[in-house]
């Protein structure tokens, strides 16, 4: 599978690739918040991580990594 990009209101676009979707998955199943969610995906802030949140499908947080891996 192609990596999807998201372009966030700041001008920086991410990628979500598998370790995005690793993150993103800790992210909906855990209680980390968003500064933890902008560090661990190298955003600048929760700002960011909240904007990602809000563009990101809710698929794909959910999607199990191992699963998007092999797609």
């Amino acid at each position: 599978m192609d990596p999807i990009k998201i372009k966030l209101s700041s001008g920086r676009e991410v990628e979500i690739n598998d370790d995005a979707v690793k993150v993103l998955n800790k992210y909906v199943r855990t209680q980390i918040t968003l500064e933890e969610l902008a560090k661990d995906l190298g955003l600048s802030g929760w700002e960011e991580a909240y904007d990602l949140i809000k563009q990101v499908s809710a698929w794909i947080m959910w999607y199990p990594e191992t699963i998007y891996k092999r797609s």
